[in-house]
Formats: structure tokens, C-alpha cells, sequence
């Protein structure tokens, strides 16, 4: 492991060892928001200098093996301790080179997952209506829960667009990997001759922000309109003006709901979803600005960046980003998504830690 490292190392120890100590005085204690401040730090650190300390004990061991390879009596068994001592080493410094990579504060929030029927007509909401049934079944699986906040439905059925919200352990982290275009290859219910049709869908993942952590947004610089909800809901749609949209202004970002019957309840919602989009958008800026970035394995939503293909006639599943292709596409549309998701997030880890060796 590399000098620069192991001096990263100590230092996070030695404040790992001063938290310790601060976490017990009565003066820390008894502020409560210093208190829960320190705390979630020293939760952060915890499995770092845990798994540091034992590599710190590797390094003495391997000291003491080497001291027996002069011994001639016992070389051969002091040879083979040796190799699993080196294996354990290696174990050990991959997980700790997981530990330092950068932390997107974001993963530990809930989530908003925006799909948006693209080309391919009524094909294309039906496919959305596929891809929120997936979603739904993998948060369902993982006992998250799923919140619809705006849905706007096609003709012939499926969604034009459908906004969920999905709250549960580390939700963004694990979904953000969706975000980008969604294309699938099969032969529609629509479609009588029996001919292959191919459709398209966004997907956008962005995370919710805390109430405490939102940016002020100045009233002036918000457009709010309200209409009568459409679709599905009971008596109240298209008799009130409880819908709400709204139109961040200097950036032409839009937000809507119409899923409550309280008008309050639809702009709070809106809000959330608008702040949500302006700071994904950020995000995206900030992403392109990195020169070092070799792929965007996060996926910006936008239609042109095509992801994932989903060919039912050949019941195969292929992320386009790392050449992935899995053959039980029932099983994925079921909400199965591990085996996508799994390997997409090792793969960014690993180009995070070739960028950090570069760095170095």
C-alpha cells in the first residue's frame, strides 16, 4: 500500500481516537446537535478504522513469519504462514481502499424516480408502466416504500409520465445507476402483424433532499399555476383547481403534481420534485466539468443516452455501459434488478479507484 495512503490512514485514526474522547464529555453530550454531529462521524469512520487496525496487525505478524524463514527446521511451515498472512494483507487493503473512496453525501437520502415515455407512441407508455411495475417490485423486495406523486396516464393506457418517490436504506445510492434512455425490442399489444417494434423511455433518478439541507428558493423566481387534476381519483378530479404546477424561471425547470386533493399538499410535493431537478441538473454540470472522467456510469436522464436494452424475443437484458448482457429478461422486468445493479456499482468503484491511484 502506498506511503501517501497509510499517512491518509493515520491521520483519519487519530481523529477516529479524538472522537472517541470528545463523544464522552459531558460538555458534547449535552449539545445535542454537536452530539449527533460527532456521532455520525465517528459511525463513518468505524468500519475504516476497524478493518485499519487489523491490517496494522497484519504488518506485525508478517514481521514475525519473516523472522522464522531463517530457521531451517521450520522454513516450510513458516513459508506457507507467510502466504496466507499476504493473502489476508491484500484482502485487507482492498477493503480499505473501498472505505477511502469519495462519499456521495447523497446515497444515504431517499429518492424521486422520474420515467418518461419516449419514442414509439402508445408502446412507449406501456413500457413506462413496465418499468414502474420493475421498480416497484425491486423497492417491494428490499421493503422500501414507493410513493406515487404525479402520474400522467396514456390514452390507451401505461404513463406519459409517472414520478415516484422511493424512501428506504441507502435508496439513491443503489438506484441512481438507472438514470438515462431505456429501449425495448418486442412486439407490441397493440400491434397485429406480429412485427418487432422498438420503444423508447427516460428515466431520471434524483435525490430528495432534506427540509433542513433545501436551498432557498426566491418566490420571484417561481411560476405557479394551478388546473383541475385528470385521470383516475375519485370525485374530486376535474372539479377543483387542485393541481399545481411550477416553473423554476431561470432555469425552465418544471415540477407538477396533482396526486392530492389539498392544493397545499400538491405545491409542497411540486416543490420537492422542482428543487430535487434543479439540483440533479448541478450534479450533471458538475459531472461534465471532471475532465478525468473516463465513462458516466451515473446516467444523466436525457434521452440520447441510451443505457439498457430490453430484446423479449431473445429474453435478454444488455447495459450498454459495461457490456453486460443477462438472459432472463422475465426475471429482471419481475424485479430481479440485483444482477444489473451489482455489477454496475463494482465497476464504479473500480474507475474510482483507478482515478484515486492516478491521483497518488
Amino acid at each position: 500500500m502506498k506511503n501517501s495512503i497509510i499517512a491518509k490512514l493515520e491521520s483519519l485514526q487519530e481523529r477516529y481516537e479524538e472522537l472517541e474522547a470528545l463523544l464522552s464529555d459531558n460538555s458534547v453530550i449535552f449539545n445535542q446537535e454537536r452530539f449527533r454531529a460527532l456521532s455520525r462521524e465517528y459511525t463513518q469512520l468505524s468500519n475504516l478504522i476497524i478493518c485499519f487496525r487489523k491490517w496494522q496487525k497484519i504488518q506485525k505478524d508478517l514481521k514475525e513469519v519473516k523472522t522464522l524463514l531463517d530457521d531451517v527446521e521450520i522454513r516450510d511451515i513458516a513459508q506457507e504462514e507467510l502466504k496466507i498472512t499476504q493473502e489476508k494483507q491484500k484482502e485487507l487493503e482492498k477493503q480499505l481502499q473501498f472505505f477511502l473512496l469519495p462519499q456521495d453525501p447523497s446515497d444515504q437520502y431517499p429518492c424521486f424516480i422520474e420515467i418518461r415515455a419516449g419514442t414509439g407512441g402508445q408502446e412507449a407508455a406501456l413500457f413506462a408502466r413496465d418499468l414502474f411495475r420493475m421498480y416497484s417490485r425491486y423497492c417491494e423486495a428490499r421493503c422500501w416504500q414507493v410513493e406515487i406523486i404525479n402520474a400522467n396516464e396514456g390514452e390507451q393506457g401505461g404513463y406519459k409520465e409517472i414520478v415516484l418517490c422511493i424512501t428506504g436504506d441507502n435508496a439513491y445510492a443503489r438506484m441512481k445507476f438507472e438514470s438515462g434512455g431505456h429501449r425495448v425490442q418486442r412486439i407490441p399489444e397493440t400491434e397485429s402483424q406480429g412485427r418487432i417494434h422498438t420503444s423508447t423511455c427516460t428515466v431520471a433518478v434524483m435525490p430528495k433532499i432534506p427540509e433542513t439541507e433545501l436551498p432557498k428558493i426566491s418566490s420571484n423566481d417561481l411560476k405557479i399555476d394551478t388546473f383541475r387534476s385528470s385521470g383516475a381519483g375519485g370525485q374530486h378530479v376535474n372539479t377543483t383547481d387542485s393541481a399545481i404546477r411550477i416553473i423554476h424561471l431561470p432555469t425552465g425547470i418544471m415540477a407538477e403534481c396533482q396526486d392530492e386533493r389539498s392544493q397545499h399538499k400538491n405545491k409542497a410535493k411540486a416543490l420537492t420534485v422542482l428543487i430535487a431537478r434543479i439540483h440533479a441538473a448541478e450534479i450533471i454540470k458538475r459531472q461534465a466539468a471532471k475532465a478525468n472522467m473516463r465513462r458516466n456510469l451515473l446516467g444523466t436522464g436525457e434521452r440520447s443516452d441510451r443505457i439498457r436494452t430490453y430484446n423479449y424475443p431473445k429474453g435478454r437484458v444488455t447495459d450498454h455501459r459495461i457490456n453486460l448482457t443477462i438472459h432472463n429478461i422475465d426475471r429482471v422486468i419481475a424485479g430481479e434488478l440485483d444482477v444489473l445493479i451489482e455489477p454496475i456499482i463494482q465497476e464504479y468503484h473500480t474507475d474510482q479507484l483507478t482515478t484515486i491511484s492516478e491521483e497518488d
